[in-house]
């Protein structure tokens, strides 16, 4: 199959070499306008160092002799992405009337031409002034643990003799988290406070975090869901998302170790989770499909329901980065402490979608579901600061003191302080091939 082309356009910052935003991208967003009445959203996308508003594209009509015009209009009515069920196919057309409408070329003369001219004009706006909303009405939230190395470390760290629970390599595990919390990418984070019990004490305090974590995820928007009581199956699974984006979900180790057993996570993640403003299409991210999921030798072949298909994973590299206040005060740029990639996940969105809904659950357009933290076999791809501090087990078996994390100006961390400034990135980049980018996740963390 022959590679795809990364078209031209006549917005020149959308053709610089490795540009992330490029005409092979257009991500979906909704961008913050505001005017005399108050604020509000309109669909929006990025190319190249622009912020581009469909709203005057819309009202000129470009998109009004799609194929699937019925299905967009809705969409287009409401200015949100998720108002109603939207097919992959229905994506397309607003993709390809984009590409043709930035493509390389004149304008040309006469009143179409003048209004062609205008209209770019009206559209576009400088990206790094633009202010977003979450891209998606995002009404339900599920966290998974699909990294197999994020599950072992974690695991060596509570359970040396038998880090992988029996059911990990046969379900993918997941549990339901607080949609309410979910924030937009740059909002303020507030240490949460919770009960925890110190080691050496007999009895819990009450108190402000004094381990806050990220978490480094790639999140799956839903595009269009199913009935209860009708499970999708996997051949089906991938039709149901409308796209990817950057998750942090925030945690709180030392709430979480007292209050998980017996129902899992509540206040140690109920507080906050930082979501990106950019919904990368799975048409800009074709050419980075490729086998998944990962499996080892010896481990279990997934029961039919959860056989997948032939490219169900996706080559992601993601890179986690942190600015303490006093590197910001000195003017230095943010300290990137870790790099992995999503290729070697154990379970796929697909199987996540399946699974989910295997019982009769009911997913609807722009719920959002997390992969988990996301961790390669490397120590420096670990995808939270609980791992990444981890030192090993001592002879007893029993975690080492932490190694902590040095930065540029000489501070160190085990866990994050106030005034730290979280920053995710991500991209998909090959020979030959458009690069794809993410954006950024990104959240300071204050008392």
């Amino acid at each position: 199959m022959a590679r795809p082309s990364n078209p031209l356009s006549w917005l020149e910052s959308a053709n610089t070499p490795d540009c992330p935003f490029s005409l092979a991208n257009l991500p979906l967003a909704v961008m913050r306008k505001v005017d005399a009445e108050g604020e509000f959203g309109v669909l929006a996308t990025v190319l190249g160092d622009k912020a581009v508003d469909l709203l005057p594209l819309i009202e000129a009509g470009l998109f009004d002799d799609c194929p699937h015009a019925d299905e967009l209009e809705p969409i287009f009515e409401e200015m949100n992405w998720t108002v109603a069920p939207v097919t992959r196919a229905a994506l397309t057309d607003v993709r390809t009337v984009l590409q043709r409408f930035f493509a390389a070329g004149d304008a040309g003369t006469g009143s179409s031409g003048q209004q062609t001219k205008r209209l770019r004009t009206k559209c576009l706006s400088p990206l790094e002034a633009a202010e977003w909303f979450l891209p998606a009405t995002m009404m339900n939230y599920t966290d998974f643990y699909a990294s197999v190395h994020h599950a072992t470390n974690v695991g060596s760290m509570f359970r040396p003799d038998n880090p992988l629970l029996p059911n990990y390599k046969h379900i993918p595990i997941g549990y339901h988290g607080r949609a309410s919390s979910l924030v937009i990418s740059g909002t303020e984070i507030r240490r949460p406070s919770g009960q925890t019990k110190p080691d050496g004490q007999d009895s819990p305090i009450f108190g402000p975090s004094k381990r806050l974590d990220y978490e480094l995820e790639i999140g799956c928007v839903i595009s269009y869901g199913n009935e209860i009581g009708m499970p999708i199956p996997m051949a089906q699974a991938n039709d149901h998302i409308l796209g990817l984006c950057l998750v942090n979900d925030w945690s709180a180790r030392d709430i979480q170790a007292w209050e998980y057993q017996p129902l899992g996570p509540f206040l140690a993640k109920n507080f906050a989770t930082s979501v990106s403003p950019f919904i990368v299409t799975l048409d800009a991210l074709e050419p980075y499909r490729i086998p998944g999921p990962f499996r080892g030798p010896g481990d279990p072949a997934p029961l039919d329901y959860l056989k997948p298909g032939a490219a169900d994973g996706f080559d992601i590299s993601l890179d986690v980065s942190i600015r303490s206040a006093a590197m910001a005060k000195a003017g230095l740029p943010p300290h990137r402490i870790s790099r992995g990639s999503f290729k070697d996940m154990f379970w796929t969105f697909g199987q996540m979608i399946t699974h989910h809904t295997a019982s009769g659950c009911n997913l609807l357009p722009g719920d959002l579901l997390a992969s988990g933290t996301i961790s390669n076999a490397e120590a420096t791809s670990r995808g939270c600061m609980l791992e990444l501090t981890w030192d090993g087990n001592g002879p007893d078996g029993k975690p080492k003191p932490r190694k902590p994390l040095e930065l540029p100006t000489g501070e160190k961390r085990t866990f994050l302080e106030d005034g730290d400034e979280v920053i995710f990135d991500a991209s998909c980049r090959g020979d030959g091939l458009p690069t794809i980018g993410f954006g950024q996740c990104r959240g300071i963390v204050q008392s």
